[in-house]
């Protein structure tokens, strides 16, 4: 089975904005309320404890990863019954897993209040809002997870996309009534979890439509599941380094800093990755097809596939970087006020740190679609321990922009270098490194001229009431695309991006049309 990959991926890309608007606006609401209406303190304990349950999903060790790559052969060759049993299996590892993490997280629950600096609220209890956390993650395990790698491997995003818009509608109803009405942070946990497990149950439906002949059913042969425990065990040191990378920060804050510093933090850090997540959606709407063309197209195609993903992303990247210099201290202070905000050097460690991880990310889509895990094994853990050290030494020198930067050095001086050298080894020509690498320096210098410039236009235009954001942000919009047009409209990647992006606009009109 060939996968139509620019008719899905602008499918996925469609259905992933509209969800992700939606999940940021409301969310951006609740965070509002529980701020006004419950205090600063329980947001920090919200992101203290997705981060300590993140660290316990380490326990999943890119099992899914490992599940989807191995799917991407079989789909392509028509193979119904290692589908299956690919599934199957599935189901029996993430079974597994929820057990384990169920033991792991009820053994490390006297633990949990030396993980916060100073007072919690004096309305709930620690341990019990703890529990309920770690029991919603179990249940996702137990109850029909593994669902999901099926529209994953196929490429179908938008199909849990349609899904998460209905299910969160529910939770964030519940969960404003809970908040405003009631004030019971009980509740406004609760729902969450109710709302993925009917999420999980409504997409195992949608397989078992879309896809009736794939159910849980044969066995893999002996060296299939040897070579899929192979996958999973090069996967292990990614999933503890990339846990630890992205959990550590939020953890040390709570440590030395307290709750209120964390809620901060967070707060800034909520319209990143909101910012963030749209840019993923390209990625999660296109790792199957990159996956499936790393199979069935040549060398020098994928090459050019990988500067023209290259290319559109530091290109919406530098927007964004510049938009984050420019109205990230205005917004804030409409939001949040003043005595809820980060100096401006704060922002400067986001763009930054965005900046790095973007590129990152594009770099570990490949390796993932790739399957070059083994090869990767280690520069995972080494980036994270190296982020670690960084945070424990760098916290106690300057606070939360402390934080920020050994995550800056440890992905861009360890992690991004490492995974270029593992990619042009293993899947393109490692001759190209060196010209691919130039070209990532000067699209992020020419990304921090365009930030530059737009700052300092956008300097005179004093923020005396939140009118000026709008002047502001177009001229985060007109500035950096004249600049990025100016020094990339002769790259041979500026005529490919246009043309594929004229292509897909044209597939879709003529798939709206046939529809």
């Amino acid at each position: 089975m060939r996968i139509e990959r620019r008719q899905n991926v602008r499918r996925n890309v469609l259905f992933g904005l509209t969800l992700k608007i939606y999940q940021v606006l409301v969310p951006f609401v609740m965070r509002t309320a529980i701020i006004y209406y419950m205090g600063v303190e329980y947001l920090g304990l919200s992101g203290l404890f997705v981060s300590i349950l993140q660290i316990l999903n380490m326990a999943e060790l890119g099992v899914g990863s490992a599940m989807v790559f191995s799917m991407y052969e079989p789909i392509a060759k028509d193979e119904t019954d290692k589908i299956c049993a690919l599934i199957h299996l599935y189901r029996l590892y993430y079974r597994v897993i929820g057990c384990f993490i169920a033991a792991a997280g009820i053994m490390i629950t006297p633990l949990i209040p030396k993980l916060i600096h100073g007072m919690v609220p004096e309305d709930v209890n620690i341990y019990v809002l703890y529990l309920l956390n770690l029991s919603g993650t179990v249940a996702t395990y137990w109850f029909l997870a593994y669902k999901n790698s099926i529209f994953l491997a196929h490429q179908r995003t938008d199909i849990g996309s349609k899904i998460s818009l209905v299910t969160n509608s529910c939770q964030y109803i519940f969960q404003l009534w809970s908040v405003v009405v009631l004030k019971n942070y009980y509740l406004y946990i609760i729902s969450s979890l109710c709302a993925q497990l009917i999420n999980n149950a409504i997409t195992a439906l949608a397989a078992a439509k879309y896809y009736p002949d794939y159910k849980p059913t044969g066995r893999l042969p002996a060296e299939k599941i040897r070579e899929i425990n192979q996958r999973i065990k090069d996967l292990v040191t990614s999933k503890i380094g990339g846990t630890i990378l992205l959990s550590a920060d939020t953890i040390v804050i709570s440590v030395y800093m307290g709750l209120t510093a964390l809620a901060v933090y967070q707060n800034y850090y909520f319209i990143l990755s909101a910012v963030i997540g749209f840019v993923e959606i390209i990625f999660a709407g296109s790792v199957a097809g990159i996956g499936n063309s790393l199979i069935t197209e040549t060398n020098e195609k994928n090459y050019k596939d990988l500067n023209k993903f290259t290319f559109l992303l530091c290109w919406l990247t530098g927007i964004c970087f510049c938009c984050f210099m420019n109205l990230y201290q205005p917004f804030m202070e409409v939001w949040m006020g003043k005595e809820l905000m980060l100096d401006f050097f704060a922002v400067i460690c986001f763009c930054v740190y965005f900046w790095v991880y973007e590129l990152n990310r594009l770099l570990n889509t490949y390796k993932d679609a790739g399957g070059i895990w083994h090869q990767d094994r280690y520069r995972p853990l080494i980036t994270s321990m190296v982020n670690l050290a960084l945070n424990l030494i760098m916290v106690r020198l300057g606070g939360i922009y402390g934080v920020l930067l050994s995550t800056v050095i440890a992905t861009s001086g360890i992690g991004i270098p490492w995974i270029l050298h593992n990619l042009f080894t293993s899947i393109f020509e490692k001759k190209r490194l060196k010209k691919y690498f130039f070209r990532l320096i000067m699209y992020t210098a020419v990304t921090a001229v365009a930030g530059a410039i737009s700052f300092q236009i956008c300097h005179f235009i004093s923020f005396r009431n939140p009118a000026a954001l709008f002047f502001r942000a177009l001229t985060c919009c007109i500035i950096p695309n004249l600049i990025f047009w100016a020094a990339y409209h002769r790259l041979p990647e500026f005529r490919q991006s246009v043309y594929l992006l004229k292509n897909m606009v044209k597939a879709g009109g003529k798939s709206d049309n046939n529809s």
